[in-house]
């Protein structure tokens, strides 16, 4: 279940010590600051110790205060307009290399999302792919350029594969109305989190299919409804998310799924580069 972090706050504040009630006050009125502070910091400015923000947070049932300032980020994340995450990001990044800072986080996202990616969840999400008959892809607004990839990248080895255009939410059912037990729906959501991706999940869980989510955290609400949750980081890099760590999954996806239909695969390869060649698809004047 979700946790709602900031309503226990306010709901256990009375029972708090002075200290905590401090803490409690200042996260309540600036959490998205607060979510990047460490301890020290944090305890600087409502002017207690970095001891007892620590106890706090292990009061509030978190290993230590990285879990718990790894919650309050995620809070931040789902709600945050555009131009508050503008400026959380300019903040987090300053003055510095730009382009050095951006792409180290990149690195350590997908560093981060290598260590705790559930491997059974991976093959398991492969093997459903495999079996399907019918795989529906689908993602909302910057996540629709993630799901068209992999939706492009596995129409190359199977016949029925569908990408599920997220425009009305009329529309969305239509598309997946047909969806059944024999099929597969890859779903992609990171915050602020689609409706229509929640919705969608919801109703292919309801008629049977298995659903497999890539999306950031086990509090994603599309989290519940899926059988395979690869969880991909996916922090904040201006006003959108970084996307890497999902498009590397996704990369290993199509890779893991190639090599168990590497026969047919290959059939179908020679068959469309012979049609690129006899339609003069591609320039052949290169190098």
């Amino acid at each position: 279940m979700k946790r709602n972090l900031l309503k226990e706050i306010k709901e256990r504040m009375p029972s708090f010590s002075k200290g905590q009630k401090l803490i409690s006050v200042y996260i309540l009125d600036n959490y998205d600051k607060a979510a990047y502070m460490t301890a020290a910091k944090l305890g600087a400015i409502v002017n207690v110790s970095e001891s007892t923000v620590v106890r706090f947070a292990i009061e509030l049932g978190f290993d230590g205060y990285p879990d718990f300032q790894h919650c309050l980020q995620e809070i931040v994340r789902a709600k945050l307009t555009s131009f508050q995450r503008i400026e959380v990001t300019n903040n987090l990044i300053g003055n510095g290399d730009v382009l050095t800072k951006v792409l180290s986080a990149d690195c350590d996202k997908i560093r981060h999302t290598l260590d705790e990616i559930d491997r059974d969840d991976f093959q398991a999400a492969i093997d459903k792919i495999v079996s399907a008959q019918r795989i529906y892809v689908m993602g909302a607004r910057s996540s629709a350029y993630l799901a068209g990839f992999l939706a492009h990248s596995l129409g190359m080895i199977f016949d029925g594969v569908k990408l599920v255009e997220a425009t009305s939410g009329s529309e969305v059912f239509e598309q997946i109305f047909n969806i059944g037990e024999n099929d597969a729906l890859v779903a992609i959501s990171f915050p602020r989190y689609s409706k229509k991706i929640i919705n969608a999940v919801d109703y292919a869980k309801h008629k049977g299919a298995n659903v497999i989510a890539i999306t950031d955290s086990e509090m994603s609400p599309i989290a519940p409804q899926a059988s395979q949750i690869l969880l991909a980081k996916s922090d904040m890099a201006s006003f959108v998310d970084s996307l890497v760590a999902p498009l590397s999954i996704i990369n290993a996806m199509v890779v893991a799924v190639s090599r168990v239909k590497q026969e047919e695969l290959t059939e179908r390869l020679r068959s469309l580069e012979e049609i690129w060649d006899e339609y003069d698809v591609y320039d052949k004047n290169q190098g």
